[in-house]
């Protein structure tokens, strides 16, 4: 992917370029998503690919696709792949799924990365997918285990939001350009109550199922027997409607649920969190 971008995006990756020199070899953890993708493929244009990791931290919470999607994009960039086993589901902090469950998740990941890679895989330095975007977001508690760490953002700190992601990611080729946001599954399960794999899996099962229904950006909140069902505003009429309701139904309870609610207000991104954060700061 040696490219030559357009120049406002030549700058913004010159930006980029300007906080990876010198930290070969680089771990960037790495989900598949859009914005660690495009810091992955930066950091392999500078640095070169011998001289990147991509760190996919495997766990309960990542759904197998992500994880087969990591591959395939790590693949096109030229990153070698590490798969890390992370055990937050260890930690009673996180099982017990307050705002800042995904601090704790983070702190699993980079505590279990620096215990377990510099040794093998000669990291100098680790690097994540924040963007400037996310930074002024309060439901976002991952960020404080990064800096704890001492790990990168070089998105961020080179003031790249989502939009310009997008716009490197298409430029580069990526073909996860247009991806819509894929938070990991403990996202679906209702704040204070327990994250385990059992609903993990469930959340997985009928998220799958209603993808091969067609539905592309979706949500299965986990509220017990009830499934909360989030789609985008256009799917909503043609997922109430038959004959595809009932498949709907039939796909959400095979995973184990009793109920199958869709929920009017749509897609929510940060839904179960952001009432519970300070959002002044």
């Amino acid at each position: 992917m040696t490219e030559a971008l357009p120049a406002e995006l030549a700058a913004a990756e010159e930006r980029v370029a300007a906080l990876l020199r010198g930290r070969a070899p680089l771990g960037v953890a790495f989900s598949g998503g859009v914005d660690s993708s495009v810091l992955l493929a930066l950091a392999v244009r500078t640095l070169g690919a011998d001289g990147v990791r991509a760190i996919v931290a495997v766990s309960p919470s990542l759904p197998e696709r992500e994880r087969l999607d990591a591959r395939e994009i790590a693949a096109l960039v030229g990153a070698p792949v590490v798969e890390l086993p992370t055990r937050e589901g260890e930690r009673a902090a996180y099982r017990a799924n307050g705002p800042d469950r995904c601090y704790h998740c983070k702190h699993e990941l980079f505590d279990r990365i620096w215990s377990e890679l510099p040794a093998r895989e000669g990291l100098a330095a680790l690097a994540y997918g924040e963007n400037a975007d996310d930074i002024r977001r309060a439901d976002r508690p991952g960020g404080r285990a990064a800096r704890e760490f001492g790990v990168l953002r070089p998105l961020a700190d080179a003031g790249i939001g989502k939009a310009t992601v997008r716009a490197l990611a298409r430029a580069l080729g990526l073909p996860n350009a247009d991806k819509p946001a894929a938070p990991c599954l403990a996202s679906r399960i209702p704040h204070f109550s327990e994250v385990t794999p059992a609903k993990l899996a469930q959340v997985e099962k009928a998220e799958n199922a209603l993808r091969e229904l067609g539905f592309r950006d979706l949500r299965v909140r986990h509220h017990g027997d009830v499934a909360r069902v989030e789609l985008l505003a256009e799917d909503l009429v043609r997922a109430a409607a038959a004959p595809l309701r009932d498949r709907v139904r039939s796909a959400v309870l095979d995973a184990g649920f009793r109920f199958v609610a869709v929920d009017l207000g749509g897609l929510q991104s940060g839904a179960l969190t952001l009432p519970l954060v300070d959002v002044r700061g």
